[in-house]
């Protein structure tokens, strides 16, 4: 897992914006701002799978609950 600073470094070393990012995933990319720096902290819902692939979160491995 990666740390909030660590992703927002690795999108600047690959010359992608959070905005470009979310937008191809279907995500508000204010939502995405709000996981990155802290408002919203991804425990459920659509903020919790921006988490996920930010790597800011573990996969789940227990499916019951998607």
């Amino acid at each position: 897992m990666m740390q909030r600073e660590q992703v927002i470094e690795r999108f600047e070393a690959e010359g992608v914006s959070i905005k470009e990012w979310a937008q191809r995933r279907g995500y508000n990319p204010r939502t995405v701002y709000a996981v990155l720096n802290g408002s919203l902290g991804g425990k459920r819902g659509i903020s919790h799978r921006i988490a996920v692939d930010l790597g800011l979160k573990k996969v789940p491995q227990d499916k019951r609950f998607s």
